[in-house]
């Protein structure tokens, strides 16, 4: 499915081009080795495995490495050929792998984590390893050392991990929807802010350090853009999912985000296109359409005799409405939602064909 703003979404099948197979248990992460025709995968089932394309058009391993406990994630560096893979034991063990994609030597193992490794960042630049796990905590170790440069204790399991190399900012997303910001030094970090849009946990990150806009995945199906960089505390939602966010990708040449769903879905978003502000939802003890109270607004509910009524709010008003005044539905692209989410009855009549992509 891709989901570019134009007279209306399209539709398109993705064409499968290889079904890579051998693990006997779940994949945790594959990525795709540039400029060969490979790819590295690491998997529960404790294996390190290089599949590299044979004449005969098939992957088949090259490397079949098993590791002392299950793998959890990884990060590759295609420049040095280094391998980070973290491990289920809270441990990261590093490789350098040869230029024929035949052999992959071992270089250190970084005691990182008291409990299995969620996520991991190789960042060239500084020669340093960024990496979070179960244990809630934020570590980085200078790859040249091994040492332990400093940590920070987030308020939740971290699932999101993204830097930015100019600003040396990290960027950490969590199972309770909050984003930490942290500024990291040599040996210490600073914490420079934290926000929180979606209702569930979030389940990716994705940094554009070009437009220097964050995204964010999350379990509650949609997508926020952040716009850092233009300092105004601009957020956009977007969703096209029906289902949990499962991994983010952007494309700096063509401004284009990837984001895939656990309800199959690939939907590509045009970044390139001008999109309103997704507007907070405001807050109040009665419809701000009909005046007619919530459930929990005990004394209007007696003084008036009405029975209190379930909260709502407009998708593109932000308002807190009963159901009766938001009976409607409409998409409204420009906003980010590709789907009929809920409106108002005068936002609904407000709505133009160009709202809607048509």
């Amino acid at each position: 499915m891709a989901a570019e703003i134009q007279p209306k979404p399209l539709i398109r099948k993705p064409i499968l081009l290889q079904r890579v197979e051998g693990s006997q248990e779940v994949v945790n992460m594959a990525v795709i080795v540039p400029k060969e025709e490979g790819v590295i995968s690491v998997s529960e089932d404790r294996t390190v495995r290089v599949w590299l394309k044979r004449d005969s058009g098939q992957y088949w391993p090259s490397i079949y490495h098993a590791m002392p406990s299950p793998c959890s994630c990884m990060s590759f560096n295609p420049e040095t050929r280094r391998l980070s893979i973290g491990l289920d034991n809270g441990t990261i063990s590093e490789f350098i792998l040869s230029e024929d994609y035949n052999k992959m030597t071992p270089v250190k193992n970084y005691q990182a984590h008291q409990s299995r490794v969620t996520m991991i960042l190789f960042v060239l630049e500084l020669e340093w390893v960024l990496s979070t796990g179960q244990d809630k905590q934020f570590a980085w170790h200078c790859s040249e050392s091994g040492q332990r440069l400093g940590g920070y204790r987030t308020s939740a399991v971290a699932s999101g991990l993204q830097f930015d190399v100019e600003t040396r900012h990290v960027f950490i997303g969590d199972h309770s929807g909050q984003v930490t910001i942290l500024k990291l030094e040599q040996e210490n970090c600073t914490l420079v802010t934290t926000f929180r849009g979606h209702t569930g946990g979030v389940t990716a990150l994705c940094w554009d350090p070009i437009q220097r806009v964050l995204f964010s995945g999350s379990s509650d199906h949609s997508v926020i853009m952040w716009d850092i960089g233009g300092r105004k505390g601009t957020a956009i939602e977007l969703q096209g999912h029906n289902d949990k966010v499962q991994a983010l990708s952007y494309a700096q040449h063509t401004r284009q985000l990837i984001s895939c769903g656990g309800d199959g879905g690939i939907v590509i978003w045009n970044m390139d296109v001008e999109r309103q502000e997704t507007p907070e939802w405001l807050d109040s003890d009665s419809c701000q359409k009909c005046d007619q109270p919530f459930f929990w607004n005990f004394k209007q509910m007696w003084d008036s005799k009405k029975i209190g009524l379930r909260q709502h709010h407009c998708r593109k008003c932000g308002k807190a409405v009963c159901g009766k005044c938001s009976s409607k539905r409409s998409s409204i692209p420009l906003m980010g939602f590709e789907f009929a989410v809920r409106v108002c009855d005068s936002c609904h009549e407000a709505i133009t064909d160009e709202d809607c992509g048509i």
